[in-house]
């Protein structure tokens, strides 16, 4: 049977004069034109995760769209875009202003891979110090510029799947599927940063002393949009007070116990990200 964790005590108590500052402001760094769903799927998960307050930087044209579809409580900060309908680093200003008065960045869902939308990740990354968790598209951004990750002087949690790790480290894909849990230790301690290599059993290590195997979730997961959700939970951990490796271990766990929850209802054939957010309340509740 598998064994739940608990989840830490500054998460599950709150001091009954709380405001939504006390649990931290996020901002997410998102979509495009063709893949917009990806930020409202990290911004639900971030808010059913327990952050304060959420906002998705988006390109100013999907604006209207996103309005429509998102969920009530999510903000929203058009930002300059390129011609393709991605961030354009023209938004950096913009960003950094807004910066000012976040407690965490994710970035990385749905982004595209357009050239000044990677120059501006990478900019972000190296000059702002926050905590951040650095995903999908974000990731492509810091292909042959991993000196970026150096550069930073807070803590990065990068959540790469095998494919991503690859192309990331420039590693043979074969070689990561064999050695899952050498490579994460390898590249988390040579460049700081906390590393979830998902997949079956998901890896979560500082590269040091800190590692972590994961026992839930199911291969119904598998599926468009469930690293969004993932990430979102760990950004609202993470703005809720914990340590990066904590918050990504933790947030990992919930991630499939909420999967694993929503495919009892959906079968794993079944299973979208939808139902994974849908059910974080749920595994939240089985680890309080």
């Amino acid at each position: 049977m598998l064994k739940l964790m608990r989840l830490p005590t500054r998460l599950l108590r709150r001091k009954a004069d709380s405001h939504k500052g006390d649990y931290g402001r996020i901002l997410i760094l998102a979509g495009s034109s063709r893949f917009s769903g990806a930020a409202l799927l990290c911004a639900e998960a971030t808010l059913r995760a327990g952050a304060g307050a959420v906002t998705v930087g988006i390109p100013s044209s999907i604006n209207l769209a996103l309005i429509k579809n998102k969920t009530k409580e999510v903000m929203i900060l058009p930002l300059p875009e390129t011609r393709a309908a991605t961030l354009s680093l023209a938004a950096f200003s913009k960003i950094k202003l807004f910066l000012k008065n976040t407690d965490v960045l994710i970035i990385g869902p749905g982004l595209g891979n357009h050239k000044s939308t990677y120059a501006l990740v990478r900019k972000i990354i190296k000059q702002f110090s926050l905590p951040m968790v650095v995903d999908a598209d974000a990731l492509g951004a810091l292909n042959h510029h991993l000196r970026v990750l150096k550069q930073h002087q807070g803590k990065v949690i990068l959540t790469p799947h095998a494919k991503e790790m690859a192309g990331l480290f420039g590693i043979d894909i074969g070689f990561i599927k064999k050695n899952r849990k050498l490579v994460a230790k390898k590249y988390a301690k040579h460049y700081n940063t906390i590393i979830i290599l998902k997949g079956h059993k998901s890896i979560v290590t500082d590269g040091k002393r800190k590692f972590y195997i994961n026992k839930t979730g199911n291969p119904g997961m598998a599926t468009a949009g469930s690293g969004d959700a993932l990430s979102g939970i760990v950004g609202a951990f993470l703005a809720q007070g914990l340590d990066a490796f904590s918050a990504a271990k933790y947030a990992t766990h919930i991630h499939g116990l909420a999967g694993d929850i929503a495919a009892v209802d959906k079968t794993q054939m079944g299973l979208i990200a939808s139902d994974i957010i849908n059910r974080i309340p749920d595994a939240l509740k089985k680890c309080g």
